[in-house]
């Protein structure tokens, strides 16, 4: 997401930092490449005017003409201004409340909603230890109530099928009794989408949101609308006391224009954003840290926070068991762990998205960071025996051909493979002797600093 704009808006940027003295010419010049770039994002007119305003009154002014690093200080001032559109602070989920806590789901068809539902479960039941109890008011498309059943089995959520299907309101006011009943701490109300929006849609919304009183509105919108998607959420806002937005399918969405506009226009915080169709595609929403990632800084703080909830801290411990001289027994199994954790995590791609300086590495070599190469080697691995897995180096000709044949690749790719186990257990033996030195330099006096003998005077 918002690759075209942290492009164009980095290489703007970056002809700043460290230069000399700004002027309010080449400030124009940089003011137009950044509203260029907003425009080229499919950002709304009014909001990137809005933007190219603030910024425009900060720079020119003693903030940024009056500092003594001023490109650094106009970056600061786009980063801001960036945040500011996007909603100043992270807007939390208000779960806090006497359940059930209810979660309406609103939106067209198509944007996502009840895929989002379900994730929307697994997020909440994972990250806040609360039972959850999904149900759909969808009564035009059967399809979406068992769909959403579907999901509900796979996060490990309750379900509740209402006993009529005619009457949207009914079916709401059924699901508040059930959640009730059954003391569920949230329940989640996923509504009927429409390819327009229409007075009929919007009635029945309305008296589904009256009936439930939910403590959150969620507006679920399709990223990739683009500036379709502001308007829709101004409609929406217009109707519903919206709490929030969910963006879906941002990864699909190279623009990024939607978030900027939509959290501009309706004032509606971003709470969520929405990848991929796999039900652990939701992330919460960091409007400082996307900011970052925009002008091409990283976002550390989000790539730690998926460090420490995805890998396993049982297998990682494990591994640094086998650095240096136990580098040996680091087998094929433990780099098939490796590899598995970082598809957890999203893939390459999407850890190294998150780390600082990437916009300006060239995209030939990112293209390179392709993540089928890493199923590959994990269905190689697949392909092997344990014993082939343990001692990599039994595999002669003929165990190379059986499992390339059994992973569906060649046997240059299996060499491949292999070449790189070997390249990583020399790293892991690299690393232990490195430790072991570091560990033996501390227990010298003074720290093992040269001079540092701890005597006295």
């Amino acid at each position: 997401m918002f690759d075209q704009l942290s492009n164009r808006l980095s290489s703007t940027l970056e002809r700043l930092r460290g230069g000399g003295k700004l002027t309010e010419a080449n400030i124009q010049e940089t003011l137009r490449e950044v509203r260029i770039a907003l425009l080229e994002a499919d950002v709304a007119l009014p909001v990137v005017r809005n933007f190219i305003e603030q910024a425009k009154a900060r720079a020119v002014g003693q903030e940024v003409m009056g500092s003594l690093k001023p490109g650094q200080a106009m970056v600061k001032v786009v980063h801001e201004e960036l945040q500011k559109a996007l909603g100043e602070s992270q807007a939390a989920l208000a779960l806090d409340q006497a359940p059930p806590v209810v979660i309406v789901l609103a939106g067209l068809q198509g944007a996502g909603k009840t895929t989002t539902a379900g994730k929307l479960a697994r997020w909440i039941g994972e990250r806040h230890q609360k039972s959850v109890l999904l149900a759909s008011c969808d009564r035009y498309r059967p399809a979406a109530i068992d769909q959403l059943e579907t999901l509900a089995d796979q996060v490990e959520a309750g379900f509740f099928r209402a006993s009529r299907t005619d009457d949207a309101v009914a079916m709401a006011q059924e699901a508040l009794a059930e959640a009730k009943r059954q003391f569920a701490d949230v329940l989640i109300v996923d509504t009927a989408g429409r390819l327009a929006i229409d007075e009929a849609m919007m009635d029945e919304i309305k008296a589904i949101e009256q009936t439930t009183q939910p403590t959150e509105v969620l507006f679920v919108v399709d990223s990739m609308t683009g500036q379709d998607a502001a308007t829709t959420a101004q409609a929406f806002n217009a109707a519903l006391p919206l709490t929030g937005v969910i963006l879906t399918k941002t990864d699909g969405d190279a623009r990024g224009g939607a978030a900027l506009s939509v959290a501009s226009i309706t004032g509606a915080p971003i709470k969520f954003l929405g990848t991929g169709e796999k039900l652990d595609g939701l992330e919460a929403f960091h409007p400082d840290r996307l900011a970052s990632r925009i002008l091409g800084m990283g976002d550390v703080l989000s790539l730690v926070e998926d460090v420490e909830r995805s890998v396993d801290q049982k297998k990682a411990r494990r591994l640094a068991n086998k650095t240096g001289k136990g580098a040996r027994r680091f087998g094929l199994d433990d780099m098939r762990d490796q590899l598995q954790q970082m598809e957890s995590m999203g893939g390459m791609a999407a850890l190294l998205d998150k780390l600082p300086g990437m916009g300006q590495v060239p995209q030939a070599a990112q293209d390179q960071l392709d993540d089928r190469q890493n199923r590959r080697n994990i269905a190689i691995i697949n392909a092997m025996t344990p014993k082939e897995r343990r001692f990599p180096d039994t595999i002669n000709g003929s165990r190379k051909r059986r499992i390339a044949q059994g992973s569906g690749t060649d046997i240059p790719t299996v060499n491949r493979l292999l070449k790189q186990h070997k390249q990583m257990q020399k790293m892991m033996k690299k690393a232990g002797n490195k430790a072991s030195m570091a560990k033996m330099m501390k227990r010298l006096p003074g720290g093992g600093m040269p001079g540092g003998g701890g005597l006295g005077p």
